[in-house]
């Protein structure tokens, strides 16, 4: 990562400075004279750290935004990729699925910090960051009809590809908007309303693929119709301006520098981003498995039985989810405090985890759903805002966020891996071990939080 050529001002709110007064008329703060001068000094990737506040209109686009893509792309990692599996492989499924899931990871793991950086660089009538978005839903649509008529495990494994790298092109622009608008104070706010439509999206495609558990096709192809139509509105709401700074010349260095963000320069952001990781990595071990785990584990053999079952669970782990987000985004902003909704919500999904490694009956798979829910909600309300508050240079979000968001994309590549070979061990389906493993992992994650200095 390149170092900007002045210091770096300290950040406001969390970080333990004063936020710029607000102007109750307009709504909006203060031009930070300082923030502008730094803008001048650097790259000039991006525009000044926001300070006017968001209105419903933009919240409304951004959660209709993330509902849609996360539909399309969280649908089939969670019901249609298994049941397109048993169509492939009826009596091994789950080899298909802990094979051709990581390598989609890897190429979402390349994606998201390159578009990230890319879109950083972007000078186009239409801004930055929407170019990526809309072209990247295009191309993701493509991909997941290909998936849905691929004939064989080597055309799944490749349309799985593209449909993550694609997707994640997407999201990457679509994070970097989110930092591009949203000032600090609302980030809490913001981040409740994409952990809500995220996972009311996962429990939209779980009931889709109960009435869909037929039409296979449609099951892939549906939700990346909803996807295209929700970014181009996201796209015509957000504000997406250019910097009024040229950038630097292109160079391999530069290219190869947007997969890294050095962790001993910026300890904060590097724990964070175990955080991350580690919570990705544990919680993917099970949802991926989840609808095998229900077959194979619960005993509920039928796939139109077991995928109605999980979609319930999920129904109750969204509820549990929608409460907790809710409130704590809004509490987090007026306590002024962010490490210990994540850090406590980490290791409550952990306890999760493990109930559901020693539960052999539908009711106690839900009271694990509602707990995990409930400690899932406080965690994904709170974490984007710690994250932007821990950016090392938040005036260049694109490229940061992306790096972050690999923290997303490897465990989702390695924790299909692990999970099938501790599933293996004990003479195979050893379901407990594996969910044994996943709450250790979670745990470690909230460990790593507690650390973080420049958040309270």
């Amino acid at each position: 990562m390149s170092t900007p050529t002045s210091k770096e001002e300290p950040q406001s709110g969390l970080a333990g400075t004063a936020s710029p007064p607000v102007t109750a008329a307009a709504g909006a703060t203060s031009a930070d004279p300082a923030a502008a001068s730094r803008a001048f000094s650097v790259e000039g990737l991006t525009q000044n750290v926001s300070t006017v506040r968001v209105g419903p209109k933009y919240l409304w686009a951004l959660s209709l935004a993330q509902f849609g893509l996360f539909a399309a792309l969280l649908t089939p990692v969670f019901v249609s990729m298994s049941i397109k599996a048993q169509e492939l492989n009826p009596t091994s499924p789950e080899t298909i699925v802990g094979s051709v899931l990581p390598f989609g990871a890897l190429g979402a793991l390349l994606a998201n910090p390159l578009f990230g950086a890319l879109s950083d660089r972007t000078r186009t009538r239409w801004g930055r960051r929407r170019p990526w978005m809309v072209g990247g839903v295009v191309v993701f649509l493509g991909a997941l009809a290909w998936l849905a008529f691929s004939p064989d495990v080597v055309q799944l494994t490749i349309a799985w590809v593209l449909a993550q790298v694609s997707a994640n092109a997407v999201l990457a622009t679509l994070t970097a908007s989110f930092a591009d608008n949203v000032p600090e104070f609302q980030r809490g706010k913001a981040s409740s309303v994409i952990a809500l439509a995220q996972n009311i999206a996962i429990l939209a495609g779980l009931y889709l693929a109960v009435y869909l558990v037929g039409n296979l096709p449609l099951l892939f192809i549906a939700p990346g119709i909803l996807a295209v139509a929700v970014i181009l509105v996201y796209s015509l709401v957000a504000r997406d301006e250019l910097p009024t700074t040229p950038t630097k010349p292109f160079s391999w260095t530069t290219l190869i520098a947007s997969f890294w963000t050095n962790p001993i320069k910026h300890p904060d952001f590097g724990l964070a981003w175990w955080g991350r990781f580690l919570i990705t990595f544990g919680t993917f071990m099970f949802t991926t498995y989840r609808l095998l785990y229900m077959q194979d584990q619960i005993g509920i053999e039928d796939v139109g039985e077991a995928t109605a079952t999980v979609a319930f669970g999920v129904l109750l782990y969204t509820i549990a989810l929608l409460v907790s987000a809710a409130v704590s985004g809004w509490v987090s902003d007026r306590v002024r405090r962010r490490k210990v909704f994540v850090w406590g919500s980490t290791a409550l999904t952990a306890v999760g985890l493990v109930i559901l490694a020693h539960v052999d009956s539908v009711g106690g798979f839900y009271f694990a759903e509602i707990v995990l829910g409930f400690a899932f909600g406080i965690y994904a309300a709170i974490d984007t805002a710690l994250v932007v508050d821990v950016l090392p240079d938040p005036e260049r979000p694109g490229k940061d966020l992306g790096v972050i968001n690999i923290a997303n994309a490897l465990p989702q590549s390695l924790a299909p891996a692990v999970g099938l070979f501790l599933l293996g061990l004990g003479g195979g389906q050893n379901y407990t071990l594996m969910l044994w493993g996943a709450g250790v992992a979670v745990l470690l994650g909230a460990l790593v939080i507690l650390p973080i200095k420049k958040v309270r």
